[in-house]
């Protein structure tokens, strides 16, 4: 039976998928500029490649961690986790939604990583999305994105046959921040490059306090941060072993033994254990609403 077509006005049908965002828990929901994504990503991992018909990439993003994460130790706020599934969560719903009320195809944009390149490579650069939708720049911080008034956030995408009006970037990077300029003119590093636990941050502010360079040394980040590759490592590790005393070393090691007791409670720390770069980064815990209770205080105070 053929789908029945209605009318459609691209305004309205992106005030009502904003509207829906936001009132499902995103701080901020944008379209990017699918004619720009396909111009930056690789072939194979465009919107395209996913959804042959896509008109529009919605891009979506809730809030890190709470105010008082910050004030834990690196040990146990590892095992916060992060607050991306709630971001996936919204983006999933928005897809229903969106076939529901403008009876269009939309799919929630998968977040996973590419079975054919390997744990590394993501299908779609969730990332891209988000920073030409203007809900987000990129930092210092490695692949982090920051919004001046949100701080730091987890995204989800969503690619639907609607045509809706893109947005525009952030005409302004909030990083690094001033005292961040400050630090790296006093000593060549900013503090999220200074406390990295694996230094795997190095960059360059210019002259005029922007960004001029950002390195990330991703494969130093992941061996303490992404440990899904760690488990597999300690099991074959416990196989190759030559004695039981070497067996039993592999398999109760201290630190295994951690991830063997996150993956029994489904932690949403076992993917993402350090948070010492947002910590310190001014935007990502001293932006107006970057948690909480700056969010209550600004709504209190209107």
């Amino acid at each position: 039976m053929a789908r029945k077509k209605r009318d459609i006005d691209p305004a309205e049908a992106k005030t009502a998928i904003l509207e829906y965002c936001k009132r499902k828990g995103a701080l901020v929901a944008g379209i990017a500029d699918l004619a720009a994504i396909e111009r930056i990503c690789p072939p194979g991992y465009r919107p395209g490649d996913l959804m042959p018909r896509v008109k529009s990439v919605i891009s979506l993003g809730v809030g890190g961690q709470t105010q008082g994460a910050w004030s834990v130790p690196a040990k146990a706020l590892g095992y916060f986790g992060s607050t991306e599934s709630r971001a996936y969560t919204i983006a999933y719903g928005l897809a229903f939604y969106i076939e529901n009320k403008f009876t269009t195809p939309t799919i929630y944009c998968p977040p996973d990583m590419d079975p054919d390149a390997g744990p590394r490579v993501p299908l779609q650069s969730l990332k891209v999305h988000a920073e030409l939708a203007g809900i987000g720049a990129r930092s210092l911080a490695g692949d982090i994105l920051l919004h001046p008034e949100f701080g730091y956030m987890y995204f989800a995408s969503v690619f639907t046959e609607l045509e809706l009006e893109p947005d525009k970037p952030l005409e302004t990077n909030p990083c690094p921040a001033p005292s961040c300029v400050s630090m790296y003119r006093q000593i060549g590093q900013t503090p999220c490059m200074k406390f990295c636990p694996v230094q795997c941050l190095t960059g360059e502010v210019a002259d005029d306090g922007t960004q001029k360079i950002m390195r990330y040394d991703m494969a130093a980040c992941a061996e303490m941060t992404q440990q899904f590759e760690t488990v597999p490592a300690a099991i074959m590790e416990a196989i190759k072993a030559t004695d039981e005393p070497a067996r039993e070393d592999a398999l109760f090691d201290p630190d295994n033994k951690m991830l063997w007791y996150k993956m029994s409670v489904g932690s949403g720390g076992l993917l993402a254990q350090c948070f010492e770069c947002m910590r310190v980064c001014p935007i990502a815990t001293k932006a107006p609403l970057a948690d909480p209770i700056l969010r209550a205080e600004a709504k209190a105070a209107e």
